[in-house]
């Protein structure tokens, strides 16, 4: 494994693999860090792949400069993908916002992926469609109207050595818990980047940007072969919020649910989540 850096895109990223093979990009989310990905990246090397897990912009070492809504994050990805591999299509993983960006960058430039494997937030226009059916689902997603309010929540996020964000991977994933060391680089990542990654979520209360978002969902069923991975016992997005979003891919698409763990599910079922992913990724 190598850090390398993007100058085109201000993106620092972990790269592993031969630099021939077949590319994997797998995105994180918030609050994580491509240490995330370490189990699928050693499953998916031996299978023979280069996988590229990217610190997203506004994630230390990346550049911390916006924007930071979703239309302009998914060019930044585009753009770093085109770099990556300008004439063959890859395959992409996103986890939670990492899941948000690769939906919508599906939907932009399908010529460009081979196969995606999307973690733990549906489709948005399925979230958007059940949210009314779930009315719990408002009370979990209440930490974005709390980063709406500047300097206010960048000190409640930070006060007590990210206490918060412990809080959080506590109550998303209950029961585990994913090493000291893991969170201590997590806790190193946030204060080199605050407040970048909650400017994610004000970005997403523009109008301009919502349309823009809903543009891209509308504009017609994702066509690239995808599969989907929910946990049961997630506690940021209710797995009731991803009901019916089949509708919003093509027939090349596969939904799997797993029982007995949350929202960081690659960690907590490396096994079951690493081999769903390589299978998709073999057939396709």
């Amino acid at each position: 494994m190598r850090r390398f850096r993007s100058e085109q895109t201000g993106l620092s990223y972990l790269s592993t693999g031969p630099l021939g093979a077949q590319v994997v990009v797998c995105l994180h989310g918030f609050p994580d860090i491509p240490r995330t990905w370490a189990p699928l990246t050693e499953q998916l090397c031996e299978a023979g792949y280069r996988v590229v897990s990217p610190w997203l912009p506004g994630y230390a070492p990346s550049s911390l400069e916006g924007p930071f809504d979703i239309p302009a994050l998914t060019g930044r990805i585009l753009d770093f993908i085109d770099e990556l591999s300008p004439t063959k299509p890859i395959r992409i993983v996103g986890h939670d916002w990492g899941a948000i960006i690769t939906q919508c960058a599906l939907s932009l430039q399908p010529k460009r992926f081979r196969a995606a494997a999307m973690l733990a937030v549906p489709h948005s226009l399925a979230f958007e469609m059940n949210i009314e059916r779930y009315p719990r689902q408002l009370r979990l997603s209440a930490y974005m109207g709390l980063f709406q309010v500047p300097v206010a929540s960048d000190r409640i996020v930070a006060l007590r050595d990210y206490a918060f964000v412990e809080r959080l991977w506590e109550a998303w994933s209950p029961g585990f818990h994913p090493g000291n060391e893991y969170l201590e680089e997590l806790k190193g990542c946030l204060r080199s980047s605050m407040p970048a990654p909650l400017r994610y979520y004000r970005a997403m209360a523009s109008p301009k940007a919502i349309r823009e978002i809903r543009r891209i969902a509308t504009a017609g069923p994702i066509v690239v072969p995808t599969i989907y991975l929910h946990a049961e016992r997630d506690g940021c997005v209710l797995p009731g919020i991803t009901e019916g979003q089949e509708k919003y891919f093509s027939a090349l698409f596969e939904t799997v649910m797993l029982a007995d763990a949350g929202h960081f599910l690659h960690l907590e079922r490396p096994e079951e989540v690493n081999a769903a992913i390589l299978r998709w990724f073999e057939g396709h």
